[in-house]
């Protein structure tokens, strides 16, 4: 990740001439040297996406002024932006069930200093992961749920986030159905991992059924979090070729290989702020 304090900024209008110019043209009048400029257009819908990095070492203009600066050129363009503090680590809390495979990786990433985040809690509806969370050195919540505690618990869940000031969410095999009380509180910021097999292999042991059946690809989908169940904006996702060589706990285990690397790659493309969401898709910038 880029060391130098920077500042983020995405953007998407309808497509039309002139909007890069301008917008370079509005960070160099303000002393801000570009490092990097990712755009795209969308020719079906006539809509323009921009992410664009800048050094803010000679930058005059605070956040706050950014905003209000920038306002009569967004509205030229009938642009909506969204500005990040590169610099600014983000905070991250998990939600794991009882698999501790996404749960290991992710801490490890972060004790290794791959994943520059704060992690503030690990918060559970087993107690299962306990002991992980404490070998990392990471608070860990139990907060088991119930039909009759759903309501309760997720108010408590809410209230430990708000308290921690929480960025966003990583579902690391959280086996628990999110309700809308908790997913509009963070709109593009709850972001999931789960097999690739849906809407075929639904249930509590897809691995199984897709083996039954013989698939010949298993793979791993990591999206952000909507009302819709499983039906969110992709962010990641990746496949392997299997045989009728393999055993169900060959299945199980390349399964979970592939799910710890797509949701790394998910977090570590939110971590960058390269991921801008428009209709219930995502453009993702280099």
């Amino acid at each position: 990740m880029n060391k130098q304090h920077t500042a983020i900024l995405h953007i998407h209008c309808p497509d039309q001439k002139g909007i890069v110019a301008a917008v370079t043209g509005f960070i160099n009048q303000h002393n801000g040297n570009v490092l990097h400029l990712d755009q795209h257009v969308d020719f079906e819908q006539d809509v323009f996406f921009m992410r664009m990095e800048w050094t803010l070492a000679d930058f005059d203009l605070t956040v706050d002024e950014f905003v209000t600066a920038f306002a009569p050129l967004a509205e030229t363009y009938s642009m909506q932006f969204d500005l990040f503090e590169g610099a600014k680590p983000l905070r991250m809390a998990i939600f794991v069930s009882k698999q501790p495979h996404c749960l290991y990786d992710i801490l490890s990433r972060h004790e290794t200093g791959e994943f520059p985040v704060d992690i503030p809690m690990v918060i559970s509806n087993h107690s299962d992961c306990g002991h992980i969370a404490e070998r990392f050195g990471i608070p860990f919540h139990h907060l088991p749920v119930t039909p009759e505690t759903k309501a309760a618990q997720e108010q408590e869940q809410i209230r430990l986030l708000e308290e921690a000031h929480v960025d966003f969410i990583v579902l690391a095999r959280y086996m628990q159905i999110l309700t809308p009380t908790l997913v509009d509180r963070y709109p593009s910021r709850i972001i999931n991992i789960h097999h690739s097999f849906l809407p075929a292999f639904a249930g509590a042991r897809p691995y199984h059924a897709a083996y039954a059946r013989g698939v010949k690809i298993i793979g791993a989908t990591s999206h952000y979090v909507t009302a819709d169940l499983d039906a969110g904006p992709i962010i990641e996702q990746d496949i392997i070729r299997v045989s009728h060589r393999e055993t169900i706990e060959d299945f199980i285990r390349r399964g979970r290989d592939l799910e710890k690397a797509v949701l790394s790659r998910a977090i570590w493309l939110h971590l960058r702020r390269q991921i801008l969401v428009y209709n219930n898709k995502t453009v993702l910038f280099g």
